[in-house]
């Protein structure tokens, strides 16, 4: 092996070799184990997000693998409608063309001819991530069958009434001309006003004050509501108000709705422009008038002055017209959330349109049902809570999006706009006895890319055919996800697999936590703080990091902003840690349900590990690689420490199958990585080498025996959470046990053999330890050298102790450095000591002549004073309430942690000298 461990030497080479030979394929005859990828879409690219969720699941799979489940972790990627669109119009406008320009066929193979090309940047990245996929699977929500899925799915929806066209209030993007999700809406708090309006009384005996943040919307006001019980206002009631500049009349109506402790207690009402007023509007039957154009410009609806205005520019008209006619009562400063979206950074607008809709309230009663059950388990299990909440509240889907790219709505219409929907438009004229001349157009919408992706735990397994996939793996195992989309696709993936497949679409559903920065801080590229799981894998300089971030950007104070923040968290770059310990960090921070705190600190702590567990299989290898290793039948006997290590290593194993069966990748990494650095590596070790120099060749034996089983059982344990590592070292390890395996990817999880389990071995090693760190604590107190050899008293020895000491004489000498070894009785006088204790055992080293004492307390003296000055300073800082109000949180909490760490090491020198000065 080589000297260090260089990751970018092994990773893709492994990948390559484990994907060509087809080790991703489900290739056992176990029980079937299948997690369906969440599809990433395919504009993306690999985020901090992408890179823990498949971490996750690449654990999951491996580990189910090396089970012997038939396992299957099924590939592929969503075409991502809105986004992808918006990709190929970019490159065409740079070109000085529209999509219109083309056409929309034309414009369909341009937008293949970029996915072809350009769209698998993400299966790139989840392969340098060690994801263990099934690529020869692959699949994609607009390939051929699951575009026939979908046709199919709408087909009988439909046809059962669960499917509809009608008008209802949608989010609109004015940008892009088409209805959006509520997830591609992006709410965030601006600063803007709440105008106070006057709408005069009809019969001339006042005004009604009533205020809004948007006064464009107030013409296409249908009423004025007030709340029932409010007093002040009984009188009106059924009345009418002159609504300002529009010169029609609308009434006073109630509604529990109107919060009367809020401004006036009245409320102007938009039906077509707001999602309350909406609800409100169906309540009371009122007319729903949309001002608006598909790019939210005033419309013929509006006065004509208005007419073609966008709307903030009407907006503008419309108050300045209002304040001449002495209408505007006030103007107030008003922070309101603005809703803009996620693609074109528009506004959206609550709008009035045709959509196609799907009835869901049929389709969430068995969905709820399945949870409430256990059919489904949530894990945590708090967000089966969230689930309920929003599927007994759940409304109407809206399906359709005024696009190109995607699943074309298989419905046609003929001249007097009546609906024929078919699979196409053969079977379409076929079902409805159509003639052929009976002329039809089909509609141009495109249905929502989470219509595709509600199918897809099915659909890519093969429906609407029984594929032998699909009688395998479907329900499968377990969705991973984050909580975010519970509603967007994993309800909605419910609802579709219990109506098309007659059961659950998955068991189980882990909800993972946000991956966020060192501070807590949501990562973003104007933060700075964002990070690329590439660039952690890889390394990336400083000027490679501001190229990358600022290169492209339209706004240079936003090139200014971003170029300042990066400076700051990252002044000299990004080291490079490779995929292993990318991927442990994520398992540790995997905590069931918690947003997680990525340190760069910690992976480098986990780059450590990598090394650690490198020089373990290097110092392994030299000392068991052409020696005999117990295989060949000669006599093997085992030390107390080998039957110790044994011992450990099944328990181990236990907790590692119990933490990943309970989705506790946190506590999996936490037990392995103790088990190796601390026990196998720190201890271990260290005893395998006093008995490899044994003269009992049986007893050499057996301790290289033991060295190579547990390093390779650690390697298989290891494997699912650092693929590549455990690999390399397996195939250097493997024959020396006795192995002949193509790969660890397919070798067995280990399984603890309990029986191997030697209590009175752990209980007596533990105690070595335990008298070895005493002695090592008393140095280290007392300021001894590690290498200084010390002669050692022990005191109070109970019986078992005398008979440890008698076995283990040679072992504490050699571990302690320990020139001499004396047992005192219970009269004799021992001399002036340092003390440390094991149990009721003292662990004594006398200090005469292995220190010396006025130096030494000059030297304690010295650096109690330096420690003391810089005590009152930071003591001051964290009184001062200047600095805890400004100061960010991290640099109060380094200085909280300052001022701890400054009084232990006081506490600790006062007790060093109190000892000192008893000798």
């Amino acid at each position: 092996m080589e000297k260090t461990y260089d990751p970018h030497a092994i990773e893709q080479r492994w990948y390559s070799f484990w994907e060509e030979k087809g080790f991703f394929s489900p290739g056992s005859n176990g029980e079937p184990y299948c997690i369906m990828i969440p599809p990433p879409n395919v504009t993306g690219s690999l985020h901090m997000g992408h890179a823990f969720q498949d971490t996750i699941m690449d654990t999951l799979i491996r580990f189910h693998r090396m089970k012997g489940d038939k396992t299957l972790w099924q590939a592929g990627s969503d075409h991502a409608g809105i986004a992808t669109q918006m990709v190929v119009e970019r490159q065409l406008a740079a070109e000085g063309k529209s999509r219109h320009d083309l056409g929309r066929d034309a414009f369909i193979e341009r937008v293949w001819e970029w996915k072809n090309q350009s769209g698998n940047t993400i299966t790139r990245q989840l392969r340098r991530m060690g994801s263990s996929l099934d690529w020869s699977r692959e699949r994609f929500t607009m390939d051929q069958g699951l575009s026939s899925a979908v046709r199919e799915v709408f087909v009988q929806l439909y046809r059962e009434d669960l499917i509809y066209r009608g008008q209802r209030l949608v989010n609109w993007d004015p940008v892009l001309h088409t209805a959006v999700s509520d997830l591609e809406v992006l709410s965030a708090e601006e600063k803007g006003h709440l105008w106070h309006m006057r709408y005069p009384l009809t019969n001339g005996s006042g005004h009604l004050i009533v205020a809004t943040t948007r006064p464009e919307t107030m013409l296409g006001d249908t009423a004025v509501a007030v709340h029932p019980d409010d007093e002040r206002y009984q009188k009106l009631i059924g009345k009418t108000v002159q609504l300002p500049l529009s010169g029609r009349q609308i009434p006073i109506i109630t509604d529990h709705y109107v919060d009367p402790e809020f401004g006036t207690g009245c409320v102007k009402i938009t039906p077509a422009h707001d999602f309350n007023d909406y609800a409100v509007g169906k309540r009371h039957g009122l007319e729903m008038i949309n001002i608006f154009t598909i790019d939210a410009k005033i419309n013929e609806n509006g006065p004509e002055c208005y007419q073609g205005l966008d709307r903030f520019e009407a907006r503008k008209r419309i108050l300045s017209d209002l304040e001449a006619n002495g209408l505007l009562e006030k103007t107030e400063d008003h922070a309101l959330m603005i809703p803009r979206g996620d693609r074109s950074g528009a506004i959206i607008e609550p709008f009035l349109t045709d959509q196609w809709f799907v009835k869901t309230a049929p389709l969430a009663e068995p969905a709820i049902k399945a949870v409430e059950e256990g059919r489904i388990r949530f894990v945590p299990e708090n967000w089966g809570k969230t689930y309920f909440e929003w599927m007994r509240n759940i409304e109407d889907w809206c399906i359709s999006r005024q696009i190109w790219w995607g699943h074309r709505i298989p419905a046609w219409y003929d001249e007097d706009g009546n609906i024929y929907v078919g699979h196409d438009e053969e079977e379409a004229r076929k079902y409805y006895n159509l003639l052929p001349d009976h002329g039809l157009t089909q509609d141009t919408d495109v249905l929502d890319t989470w219509f595709s992706s509600a199918l897809w735990p099915f659909s890519t397994l093969g429906w609407p055919n029984q594929t032998e996939a699909l009688r395998t793996f479907y329900p499968t195992s377990v969705l991973v996800t984050g909580f975010d989309i519970i509603f967007f696709w994993v309800a909605r993936m419910i609802m579709m697999g219990i109506k098309f497949m007659g059961d659950v679409p998955f068991r189980e559903v882990y909800i993972h936590g946000l991956v966020r920065d060192a501070e807590g801080q949501k990562m973003s590229k104007s933060k700075g703080n964002i990070l690329d799981p590439i660039d952690l894998i890889d390394g990336i300089s400083l000027d490679e990091l501001l190229e990358k971030r600022t290169s492209g950007l339209m706004q240079p104070q936003m090139a200014i902003r971003i170029d300042k923040s990066t400076r700051k968290h990252f002044p000299d770059g990004i080291d490079s840690y490779g995929t292993d310990a990318l991927r442990f960090t994520f398992a540790s921070l995997a905590s069931t349900g918690r947003d997680v705190r990525f340190d760069l600190g910690r992976i480098e702590g986990y780059r450590n590990f990598c090394n650690k567990l490198w020089n373990a299989a290097r110092f392994v290898l030299m000392n068991t690689e052409h020696h005999d290793c117990g295989l060949e039948g000669g006599k093997v006997s085992y030390s107390l420490a080998d039957r110790w290590i044994q011992s450990r290593l099944q328990t181990v194993g236990q907790s590692m199958i119990d933490s990943i069966n309970a989705y506790r990748l946190d506590l999996a990494a936490q037990k392995i990585y103790e088990f190796l650095w601390n026990e196998y590596c720190d201890w271990y070790l260290e005893f395998a080498k006093i008995n490899l120099q044994q003269a009992d060749e049986a007893s050499v034996r057996g301790t290289r025996k033991t060295l190579v089983q547990v390093l390779e059982n650690v390697l298989r344990l290891l494997h699912p959470l650092m693929p590549f590592i455990t690999e390399e070292i397996w195939q250097r390890i493997a024959p020396l046990a006795g192995m002949e395996g193509k790969t660890i990817v397919v070798e067995p999880y280990p399984v603890p053999n309990h029986e191997m389990v030697d209590a009175d071995s752990i209980a007596e090693v533990e105690w070595i330890m335990a008298v070895i760190l005493g002695l090592r604590r008393i140095r280290g107190e007392m300021n001894i050298s590690p290498g200084k050899s010390v002669p050692l008293l022990l005191e109070n020895a109970s019986p078992l102790d005398r008979e440890r000491l008698e076995r283990n004489n040679e072992t504490l000498r050699k571990l302690g450095r320990i020139e001499s070894l004396q047992l005192l009785d219970s009269g004799d006088q021992a001399p002036d000591s340092a003390i440390a204790l094991v149990d009721q055992m003292k662990i004594l080293i006398p200090m005469s002549g292995l220190i010396d004492k006025e130096a030494e307390l000059k030297r304690i003296a010295k650096e109690t004073e330096k420690l003391k000055k810089a005590l009152p300073r930071i003591e001051r800082k964290l009184n001062n309430p200047g600095f805890l109000a400004k100061a960010p949180h991290q640099v109060v909490e380094k200085e909280k942690a300052r001022l701890r760490q400054l009084q232990v090491a006081l506490e600790n020198l006062e007790q060093q000298s109190r000892q000192i000065k008893t000798i």
